[in-house]
């Protein structure tokens, strides 16, 4: 039974609905059908929003773009992540279930057109328009993952983050299938699964409880920036550290196969479908593995791992490829449900909240170091940027002591 605090009125959900944020709420029980209901969403809608970084090969070639703008366009699509705080405040009041129905639909739809797009400004609103429906569906769904988690909450995490991984496994294979079966200017035909899976999500989620959540006491919002002012500034310095490193392997892995090794536009999506596999494993284990170990600790392993594998894959023999970017992905994939679960477990009232200035705080970074990669490779070469952002990652690994334990 929870407690409610004083100023809180506690609200008891009907069976088989969730909420999004309060602590009044909250179960210890693990709700193993609503997690996979929210991880079966996930799965499909990231699959539809990793159709980007493997069709960046096809769209370079068609729009006669650089590394520059070709990186750029995966942070128009970020843009509107910048709103998940102002989202996360609005699913810590009000369940947002309609943004989990919704959302694979429209980005599918979305993303799905891109081949389309007649030049490059079309294709950089149609992803500004794909972000609106990625914010959407990503600030409140985190939440909703804790709340019914109970008190595993790295388990909940892992589910999710590993739902998502599995679906940016698929995505580059399915984006190069319809390119193939259909050139770069059908693909639009495959955003119909997309809707069915949609109406399923309706049947399914439709009879949950639109509850009014509690309003904010008193003191909640300065204690939200207390807590924020002794978690954020060492997780944005290891952020900022490794984003270098997971632009280079999510968004511009194909383009370095392709140029840099000379392999064939089929078998650099199929890097990215081996690196995103493996993170699936990575991440359904990291979180899960970190409620008995700790966030710190298994995070201070795959750090450190991460850019020494990502050095042995740029300089290795060519027949240690695959097995390097395995291991890659089960370690520079694995920290993120760590840190959403780190960063639940420090703001257990404004779950929905905190997750959003996280992801606003991601999108930030993310954008820099695609920006950053994109120039370095423009400047000095895609192998020359993808080993300083191995050497960049490893010099925040120290940051890990700051964090609070």
């Amino acid at each position: 039974m929870s407690k409610t605090k004083v100023g809180e009125t506690a609200v008891t959900p009907k069976s088989g609905g969730f909420d999004t944020g309060s602590p009044a709420v909250v179960e210890e029980k693990f709700q193993t059908g609503q997690v996979f209901t929210v991880v079966g969403a996930h799965f499909v809608h990231d699959t539809y929003s990793a159709f980007l970084a493997p069709l960046l090969p096809w769209l370079q070639d068609k729009l006669g773009i650089g590394y520059t703008l070709a990186g750029s366009l995966a942070i128009f699509m970020q843009l509107p992540s910048l709103m998940n705080p102002f989202i996360g405040y609005l699913a810590d009041k009000a369940n947002l279930r309609w943004f989990i129905i919704l959302a694979p639909a429209v980005t599918g739809t979305l993303m799905s057109g891109m081949g389309l797009a007649p030049n490059y400004l079309t294709l950089v609103f149609l992803l500004l328009a794909t972000g609106i429906s990625v914010a959407v569906f990503h600030a409140p769904a985190p939440a909703m993952i804790a709340q019914v988690s109970g008190g595993r909450v790295g388990k909940g995490m892992s589910a999710f983050m590993a739902a998502g991984e599995l679906g940016r496994t698929l995505g580059p294979v399915i984006a190069a299938a319809g390119v193939s079966w259909f050139g770069l200017e059908g693909t639009w035909r495959l955003a119909f699964v997309s809707w069915a899976v949609s109406l399923i999500l309706y049947f399914r989620l439709r009879n949950l409880t639109n509850m009014q959540q509690n309003v904010m006491i008193k003191g909640t919002w300065s204690a939200f920036k207390e807590v924020g002012l002794q978690v954020f500034p060492p997780l944005i310095a290891i952020m900022v550290g490794r984003a270098l490193l997971q632009a280079a392997l999510t968004l511009y892995l194909p383009l370095f196969v392709r140029d840099e090794l000379g392999l064939g536009l089929w078998l650099a999506a199929a890097s990215l479908t081996i690196l995103e596999a493996a993170g699936v494993v990575g991440a359904l284990t990291s979180g899960t593995v970190s409620d008995r170990y700790g966030r710190s600790r298994i995070l201070a392993v795959v750090l450190v791992l991460a850019p020494l594998l990502l050095l042995a894959f740029i300089y290795g023999p060519t027949w240690l490829a695959v097995p390097l970017l395995i291991v890659l992905g089960l370690t520079a994939l694995s920290p993120q449900p760590v840190f959403l679960a780190l960063v639940q477990d420090r703001f257990p009232e404004n779950r929905a909240l905190a997750n959003g200035t996280f992801l606003a705080l991601n999108f930030l970074i993310r954008a820099a170091g695609i920006w950053a990669v994109g120039l370095l490779a423009d400047q000095y070469g895609l192998t020359a940027a993808f080993v300083i952002s191995a050497l960049v990652a490893l010099g925040s690994v120290p940051v890990l002591r700051f964090l609070p334990k």
